[in-house]
């Protein structure tokens, strides 16, 4: 009896096993995951933020890691909340912040222009209030609380490890914000 109480503490075997570890805040997620989430990534790394903005303040020479990553061959996405929109204008008179959505938004867009790859950008308004960060079989997700910013947000580190399990219920979320959100760069006409 001692042996199996033994091996329940130490291995997870419910339905809460894919989680790594559980923040308060988004602040209080070590640096080092979000940076070696990124460098173990080979094959998908999608950016799930309403701005991402933090990625670029805490995550060193970002812009060619990602560059490498994707001309290696990684599926590089950024899905990004819609400056635009009447729900970010909303969210904004909230966070009553002088650094808007919309001004993080654009700067996490210059410095996606930094990155040399091709890395496609979606808008969407649909997740200002949970963000989803995807790197291979490993994700962070933040739901946002009360009026707070995303730093102030419970952040969620998961891994993979079955079918339909709670890593899977978020890339199909992901997968769903991103069918769903326009391009944030508009094909242009051909000339008349």
């Amino acid at each position: 009896m001692l042996w199996h109480e033994i091996i329940r503490r130490a291995a997870k075997v419910g339905t809460d096993r894919e989680l790594v570890g559980m923040y308060p805040r988004r602040a209080d997620l070590p640096r080092a995951v979000f940076r070696e989430a990124i460098v173990r990534a080979n094959s998908r790394i999608w950016f799930g933020g309403y701005t991402s903005y933090f990625v670029w303040l805490e995550v060193p020479d970002a812009a060619a890691t990602l560059a490498a990553k994707a001309n290696a061959g990684a599926d590089l996405r950024f899905l990004l909340g819609d400056p635009d929109s009447p729900v970010t204008a909303e969210r904004d008179r909230l966070e009553a912040t002088p650094l808007t959505l919309a001004t993080r938004i654009a700067m996490t867009r210059a410095e996606i222009g930094k990155i040399n790859a091709e890395v496609p950008v979606r808008l969407s308004d649909r997740h200002i209030a949970m963000s989803v960060w995807i790197f291979d079989d490993e994700a962070l997700v933040a739901t946002h609380i009360g009026a707070g910013l995303g730093q102030d947000s419970v952040t969620l580190h998961l891994r993979r490890a079955q079918d339909g399990g709670v890593f899977d219920r978020y890339v199909e979320h992901f997968e769903s914000l991103w069918v769903d959100g326009r391009s944030a760069h508009p094909q242009m006409s051909p000339p008349q």
